[in-house]
């Protein structure tokens, strides 16, 4: 007897557990042969509110992480990936990507990981300064994290995009919430469990699969949400998320890079996502010297 297939439900990723949508609706993943190869979530705009309460949740504890300790886990999310190179390999392929690619998208996918984490302990001082003014003052310009990013997942890679995008997004302290490309949700949710078995709090990231038609406009409007990365070239979708993301002055960040290239990588990526806070300190005149209190 011809034994059935037993396929898997991939499942959202939100506050560090696998809830399934609470619509209870699913789209098939079907390969280049029309065969169906895995149930995947759609999605609801109550689930995207779930994450969004999760991720700020998490913000401030995250955010007040060292720096050091951020790269750390960073550097444990490359390793786990690693172990599970052959996995991320072989549903690329599923998915109708070349072996050969598959290959490149993980490794650079992991690569990518291990760069930011040698970033997170060192972009403050980088991108801090003392400011010169013509005042008894100390002048600090530092940066700070923004809080919660919407990202949304380019539709031409499955790994390689959301990774490119997240990890100088949470190296920077911020948490996330995204939504994979709809054509490649299967190493999206893989990724989520190895975010799971990392070192990475429940929050930080979460990962939801579904409709970007259905998503797009309320992740650019929702008001406890500080930034929305776009990872597309989508003319109209550009111009609905700048009308939906003025009422709070949301940051829109639009990102059109070819991740497969080595030098798609880098400190802007991190400050896109940063805000500069300056500081004034008084300097007190004693008896022709100058200190500060």
């Amino acid at each position: 007897m011809e034994r059935l297939s037993v396929l898997k439900t991939y499942k959202l990723y939100i506050g560090g557990a696998f809830p399934r949508t609470e619509s209870g609706r699913y789209y098939e993943l079907k390969n280049g042969k029309g065969e169906n190869i895995a149930n995947v979530c759609l999605a609801s705009r109550k689930d995207f509110r779930n994450a969004v309460v999760a991720a700020r949740k998490a913000s401030g504890g995250w955010s007040e992480r060292s720096h050091f300790n951020r790269s750390q886990i960073l550097y444990r999310i490359a390793e786990m990936m690693e172990t599970r190179r052959a996995q991320f390999i072989e549903e690329l392929i599923s998915q109708g990507i070349s072996k050969s690619k598959a290959e490149v998208e993980v490794d650079l996918s992991v690569d990518r990981l291990v760069y930011y984490a040698g970033w997170c302990d060192k972009y403050t001082q980088v991108l801090s300064s003392v400011n010169p003014v013509s005042s008894p003052h100390f002048n600090f310009s530092t940066v700070e994290p923004m809080g919660v990013i919407s990202v949304i997942s380019d539709v031409k890679n499955g790994l390689l995009d959301l990774v490119s995008v997240v990890a100088p997004i949470i190296a920077g302290g911020n948490t996330v919430v995204v939504l994979a490309a709809e054509q490649y949700p299967l190493s999206a949710i893989t990724f989520a469990e190895v975010l799971n078995s990392s070192d990475v709090p429940g929050g930080v990231v979460n990962i939801l699969t579904g409709k970007r038609s259905e998503l797009l406009k309320h992740m650019a409007s929702h008001m406890d949400v500080n930034a929305i990365a776009y990872s597309g070239t989508s003319g109209e979708e550009r111009k609905l998320i700048e009308i939906e993301s003025v009422e709070n002055l949301k940051r829109s960040c639009y990102i059109d890079e070819n991740w497969n290239d080595k030098g798609a990588q880098g400190l802007k990526f991190i400050e896109m996502f940063q805000e500069v806070k300056t500081t004034w300190h008084p300097i007190e005149n004693i008896g022709g010297a100058t200190s500060s209190y």
